[in-house]
């Protein structure tokens, strides 16, 4: 460090210590326009600051720095009582940190502070490492819905996890926004249960987001052993759960859906009609021509344009038969 940056990180630093907010605000500005490495040190003093304003200012430049020394300090921030600091210092953090990371946020995962613990299970998502599993687990059953949903998202996001028991039964959690995550992240493994399970959760639970959260799960695992189960969900009462159940049985064509299909042609949600237009494509049946041809006239254009890409699959099919 020459002299002259020397002379002016002091100043700033005799500035954070001063009892006007005012100078520090200067102080803590400057530091950030300095955007020097150099100017480390202090930036990681003023996350002590008594003033959000002068810790916010302090995390944004720490991030643009991008000085790894500066995570741990960062993760005490994400235990502030101030939501703006907590949300600023998980972005800085998602640059930051990477897989040689993984210890020292396993480290936090375990302290008593389920602000921490929140984040530190959303950290965890971007190095997608298995080795959290063991360290995940717990949390399952832990007495704060918000860090059960949270950690059976980041199960989603493990490598190489295909099976996981214990994730099964949040699939029945008390608390709807459990429920929604473990539908979507069972779509991500593969244990024998899960077709049954997300077919039971398709028909009966009381939650739509829940509902289309199976459905799209569905969607993924490609099963027919989910057709019947589908089919129903596609005269769900709500057009979201209507709309991914049809998206899952384009997956899987099959000529037992062919008078549901045709029914969703009319549904009131042109999403679910240009679903239902789609799934009619891939199943490709001539019984459907009439249906498909009145909804060319559809009034959103999306519907028309897959209806007619429908009937000229159809039309394809019928020349290349043997019996034409």
């Amino acid at each position: 460090m020459n002299a002259e940056i020397d002379s002016e990180l002091n100043q700033w630093l005799e500035m954070l210590r001063s009892p006007d907010l005012s100078d520090r605000l200067v102080a803590v500005k400057n530091l950030q326009y300095l955007g020097d490495e150099e100017a480390t040190n202090a930036l990681l003093l003023a996350l002590s600051d008594d003033s959000i304003a002068v810790q916010k200012i302090a995390i944004s430049a720490l991030w643009e720095i991008g000085n790894p020394v500066a995570i741990p300090a960062l993760i005490e921030c994400l235990g502030s009582a101030d939501i703006d600091i907590r949300q600023e210092a998980l972005s800085a953090l998602n640059e930051l940190v990477s897989p040689t990371d993984l210890q020292q946020l396993l480290d936090a995962l375990h302290r008593d502070n389920v602000n921490i613990q929140l984040n530190i299970l959303t950290l965890l998502r971007k190095i997608h490492d298995a080795q959290s599993l063991p360290d995940i687990l717990p949390f399952f059953a832990s007495k704060v819905p918000e860090l059960r949903a949270a950690a059976v998202t980041t199960l989603s996001y493990l490598n190489q996890v295909e099976k996981c028991p214990q994730a099964l039964a949040l699939i029945s959690d008390a608390d709807v926004n459990v429920r929604r995550a473990t539908a979507l992240t069972l779509g991500h493994l593969t244990d024998p249960e899960i077709i049954f399970i997300l077919c039971q959760t398709l028909k009966s639970d009381t939650d739509w987001q829940v509902r289309r959260n199976a459905a799209k799960s569905l969607t993924i695992h490609a099963d027919s052993a989910a057709i019947s189960a589908l089919e129903t969900a596609v005269s769900d009462e709500h057009w979201q759960v209507r709309k991914f159940a049809l998206q899952a049985l384009q997956k899987v064509p099959d000529e037992r859906v062919l008078p549901a299909l045709i029914r969703a042609l009319a549904d009131e949600y042109s999403d679910v009609r240009k679903e239902a237009a789609i799934a009619l494509g891939n199943l490709s049946n001539p019984a459907a021509m009439n249906a498909l041809q009145q909804s060319l006239d559809d009034p959103d254009k999306e519907v028309s344009i897959f209806s007619e890409r429908a009937i000229q699959k159809i039309q394809k099919l019928l020349q290349n038969s043997p019996n034409a």
